[in-house]
């Protein structure tokens, strides 16, 4: 159960809902809108939290060529970090000169791609986290010291508490003190055929948990004491692997942080860049922050093809249901009109979702209902394309990776 809604935002809602209603008046759902003034609004709060620091778009929360450059385009943004090699080599074959993979790969073909051609080499930068990486590249793409494949270095960012036995945050690399960091970082300098130029360290503890949950005060403190004990522990550990990176490799960047952690990870001197992406389209997962609230810019609209019950109203499909552990909150939420719930027997399906509360009693077949996604990017793998929506107009419609005839995981 959220938070009270005050009267005024209420009248904001009922607002938005009927200028969607408006602007897409002449389309048949299912569709998906990205609200071009709420985009544009949470791009400049990105930018005013990151106190300066450049912002690297997490592409993997947008997954749409055209909302991409749109942001580049902005004071703020520089670069985009991708979640796959073939998605980088796609991106940097177009007009992003700075891609950062965010994730090793293990893919040969796109690997051999990346070595044959010097103007993607100097364009795209591969994320490791250890020798066995680089034995795979040296295997797999055979690069030369003439022209060497650039390589950014994962340090892990988790809370670790009672000597390991609690393990906070995601599990990513296994390189953790500066020690192991620096040692890696040796490991690239003895191949001439690779070249170190960046460290990243995602918090996800803080970047991607929400401080006040709605409905639950007391997991909200929990959640902010861990915060702070993970801020103040990474701080210090990520400063001390930087430096001890620095002394064999002439870093360009530095990333840290996502949406959720834009001016903590920015405070920390030895972070050059911040990642973000989800804030963008503010999507359910975020609306849990006291210190930042991105504005809802992601919808998707579902038609009503069923009145199985005088309180029930079903919409076609709905079961775009979010990565990660299974749980309510990966389900999308109905939004406008106001007052409809999903079933707890049945809750978001493949091909129909029923709907209850009291906007259900007023639906009619060939009615909408909009719906927010609980992540960001992931509704673009259930669209062809976003019906860009400013004021009360569709003025653009952006293909989405998926329209663009791309999967790339």
């Amino acid at each position: 159960m959220g938070a009270p809604v005050t009267m005024a935002q209420r009248a904001a809602d009922d607002e938005t809902h009927a200028r969607l209603e408006r602007a897409t008046a002449a389309l048949d759902p299912p569709f998906a809108v990205v609200d071009l003034a709420a985009y544009d609004a949470n791009a400049a709060d990105l930018a005013r939290r990151a106190l300066g620091k450049p912002l690297r778009v997490a592409s993997k929360s947008l997954r749409c060529r055209a909302l991409t450059r749109r942001v580049l385009a902005r004071r703020g943004f520089a670069g985009v970090l991708a979640y796959t090699l073939p998605e980088a080599l796609w991106l940097a074959s177009d007009d992003i000169e700075d891609v950062v993979v965010g994730y090793p790969t293990a893919d040969r073909a796109a690997l051999r791609r990346l070595a044959d051609d010097e103007r993607l080499a100097r364009r795209v930068t591969l994320m490791v986290d250890s020798v066995a990486h680089l034995d795979l590249l040296r295997e797999a793409a055979r690069p030369s010291a003439a022209r060497p494949l650039r390589l950014c270095l994962e340090l892990d960012a988790s809370l670790r508490l009672f000597g390991d036995r609690l393990h906070i945050g995601a599990r990513r690399s296994p390189v953790r003190s500066p020690a192991t960091a620096l040692a890696l970082a040796r490991a690239v300098a003895d191949r001439p055929e690779f070249r170190l130029v960046g460290l990243m360290a995602y918090e996800s503890q803080t970047a991607g948990v929400g401080d006040a949950p709605p409905g639950a005060p007391l997991r909200g403190l929990a959640v902010r004491a861990t915060q702070r004990a993970s801020v103040a522990e990474l701080r210090e550990r990520r400063a001390e692997a930087v430096a001890a990176v620095r002394e064999v490799a002439d870093l360009e960047f530095v990333n840290g942080g996502g949406t959720g952690s834009v001016e903590r990870t920015a405070a920390e001197p030895a972070v050059t860049e911040i990642a973000a992406g989800s804030g963008l389209y503010g999507p359910v997962l975020f609306d849990g922050y006291r210190s930042f609230r991105p504005r809802p810019a992601a919808y998707f609209a579902l038609p009503v093809v069923r009145r199985p019950a005088p309180d029930v109203a079903t919409v076609l499909g709905g079961g775009w249901i979010a990565s990660g552990p299974p749980g309510a909150d990966r389900q999308p939420r109905p939004v406008f009109p106001p007052g409809l719930r999903l079933r707890g027997m049945e809750g978001a399906g493949e091909v129909q979702t029923p709907l209850l509360g009291r906007a259900a009693h007023r639906l009619r077949i060939g009615d909408r209902v909009w719906f927010r996604h609980a992540k960001a990017g992931e509704l673009a793998e259930h669209v062809r394309t976003f019906h860009l929506v400013d004021g009360e107009r569709v003025v653009a419609e952006a293909p989405t990776y998926r329209g663009e005839g791309h999967a790339f995981l």
